[in-house]
């Protein structure tokens, strides 16, 4: 199970494995990637939820509350979302001068239909001197700290834009790229294109190329960074409900076939202390219960739980009630058979939602993007 990925170096940080957690909105806080940290026993890069510039710039309190990073993290890493050069560029500075983090991330990926209608997310790179202008502005404001960035294949398959996109990333300076190999027509539906990661990577040979898309395994992961000979792998959706998924990935990469199969009884002592660190993120147990429902149907995946348990669960408002519902399980469940596979969302949506004439001309920025672009949405 060996591979010949070498470390990757993220400005001076060297992340080996090469195994980064995706951001996800409401999913990759710090509760959660500290579960996830202590599963890979501190090995990989653990990206935040993706930040707005526009609320980091204006300290929104739920945002400066989001890049809270335990001291225990190193490197701290944020990506940012921003639509806006000027405002991309004072995010950044701001980041620096007060240091917020150790790393910086920029999203190009979001296929979200209220962000793509504004001209945002996966939408942007179509055009290509934003995106320059963007990238100049992070990089240049950035001053040591690495900047990095994530994108898919393009608008659809009329519309490709990623390598455009990863030639004008290594001229303005970016650190490295993560590439999820479908368009953002295809939402997260069908098979991600690990071609188009290869390719991307014979493109752009002078800086580390990432490659995101259904790794649902530590098998996946070695297999992707056979066929497609990128640097790393991003894992998003594979590890909901599941963060012991870094374990393995750190022994597939180590050469190691321990892979964690844990019995219902140990899924659940991650449940109760997942809410729990939820709970004492936010400051409140019950607040920290209730965020932690949405991740229930995602650990109990595949293991034999009735409906209406699963329901009971899924609205427990305190610690003491959600242990004691999983304690009435039968917990001695081995790993279900089938588990591993995809998990979180996976359809489609073959209509992307552009602005008015947005396809006309890739280098026409005259008409820019609106700052109702900036919304807490995330995904790439």
């Amino acid at each position: 199970m060996s591979t010949t990925a070498s470390p990757l170096q993220i400005g001076s940080h060297t992340v080996q494995p090469p195994v980064v957690l995706a951001p996800m909105a409401g999913i990759t806080n710090a509760p959660f990637r500290t579960l996830c940290r202590e599963f890979s026993g501190g090995k990989g890069l653990f990206v935040s939820e993706m930040i707005t510039t526009r609320a980091l710039v204006e300290r929104n309190e739920k945002t400066m509350q989001l890049i809270h990073f335990d001291e225990t993290e190193k490197p701290r890493s944020i990506q940012l979302y921003g639509v806006d050069p000027a405002t991309v560029g004072k995010a950044v500075r701001m980041i620096v001068e007060e240091d917020l983090a150790d790393h910086i991330d920029l999203n190009f990926g979001c296929p979200v239909p209220k962000v793509t209608r504004k001209g945002g997310g996966s939408a942007l790179p179509y055009k290509r001197p934003l995106l320059r202008a963007i990238l100049r502005e992070a990089v240049s404001g950035a001053g040591d700290l690495p900047v990095t960035m994530k994108m898919r294949k393009g608008i659809d398959d009329d519309h490709i834009t990623y390598l455009d996109a990863g030639r004008i990333a290594v001229e303005e300076g970016v650190t490295a790229i993560a590439l999820h190999g479908r368009t953002a027509a295809q939402h997260y539906g069908g098979t991600a294109d690990w071609d188009a990661i290869a390719r991307l990577k014979e493109h752009v040979p002078e800086i580390p190329v990432l490659g995101n898309g259904d790794i649902w395994s530590a098998s996946d992961a070695l297999r992707m960074v056979r066929s497609t000979g990128c640097d790393g792998v991003v894992v998003g959706r594979g590890c909901l409900g599941r963060p012991w998924l870094f374990a393995d990935l750190v022994a597939a990469f180590e050469g190691r076939t321990d892979f964690r199969r844990p019995a219902l009884r140990e899924v659940a002592d991650v449940m109760v202390r997942h809410a729990t660190l939820l709970g004492e993120w936010i400051g409140d147990e019950a607040r920290g219960v209730i965020d932690f429902r949405k991740h229930v149907a995602w650990y109990l995946k595949g293991f034999a739980v009735g409906s209406e348990m699963r329901k009971r669960l899924a609205i427990t408002s305190s610690l003491a009630e959600l242990r004691a519902g999983l304690d009435e399980l039968d917990l001695d469940q081995s790993w279900p058979v089938g588990a591993d596979g995809p998990r979180g969302r996976t359809s489609g949506n073959n209509r992307v939602v552009l602005p008015d004439g947005w396809l006309r001309d890739p280098y026409d920025c005259a008409a820019g993007v609106g700052e109702d672009a900036e919304v807490d949405t995330s995904g790439g």
